[in-house]
């Protein structure tokens, strides 16, 4: 699914710590054979960054995988900046959205941390949002506004939902935590922030769906578990 141009203009220049411009694709008319091969340039792009990173991915090789030509590629999207910022575009919804639809509010902790666990592992998985961590955070500094963007709004939202959930759980005596808001920070970075450091850092594609969850589990248990003994 992507993301009209005009919402997420209006999206940068509603953040918080000023106007942060997305940068425009060209404005070109497309038939549905242009909208298909756009498409193919994008899966292409997106294969092609998470093998090279966005410094070393090259154009030529894109269209080669693609089909198409060099020239049809510009046309659509400007240069290899706006091919990674439509890549962003395409995935950043779903970023944005991961855990609005899990219906919290009524689960024990350890039903909703286990359903948010293997939702977060089933994002992490794609290989497009592997891409989406190596700009944002790997390559941040090449894409400040959508990099500050990605933080204020696509991480903060997850934190956020997490933290009216610990509050709620604190309030019923259900969670005992001194700061809800600490808590959600830590239990976000648990489920996967080695990863996401090994991703930003040039390192290999990530551990299949199932590796993923399993990982993701086990920071469960030891967050409403701990380590001592009791």
């Amino acid at each position: 699914m992507s993301i009209p141009s005009d919402y997420l203009e209006n999206v940068f220049s509603d953040a918080s710590h000023g106007s942060l411009p997305l940068r425009q694709r060209p404005q070109v008319e497309l038939c549905r054979r242009g909208e298909i091969r756009a498409e193919k340039f994008l899966d292409a792009a997106t294969e092609v960054f998470a093998e090279k990173g966005y410094q070393h991915a090259r154009l030529s090789e894109i269209v080669a995988r693609a089909g198409g030509s060099l020239a049809t590629l510009y046309r659509i999207f400007g240069d290899k900046e706006g091919l990674a910022c439509a890549i962003l575009e395409r995935r950043m919804d779903l970023h944005i959205h991961v855990l609005s639809d899990l219906n919290l509010t009524e689960l024990s902790p350890e039903q909703a941390l286990r359903r948010v666990a293997i939702r977060m592992a089933q994002l992490m998985a794609g290989t497009d949002s592997q891409v989406v961590y190596r700009i944002v955070i790997g390559e941040g500094q090449s894409f400040p506004a959508l990099r500050d963007w990605f933080f204020d709004h696509v991480v903060a939202s997850i934190r956020r939902t997490l933290e009216d959930y610990f509050e709620q759980q604190v309030a019923i005596g259900r969670l005992q935590l001194p700061s809800p808001k600490a808590a959600a920070g830590q239990f976000y970075m648990s489920l996967f922030g080695d990863q996401v450091l090994r991703l930003a850092a040039g390192g290999p594609h990530l551990p299949d769906v199932d590796t993923l969850e399993a990982q993701a589990l086990a920071a469960v248990d030891l967050f409403l578990q701990g380590a001592l003994p009791r």
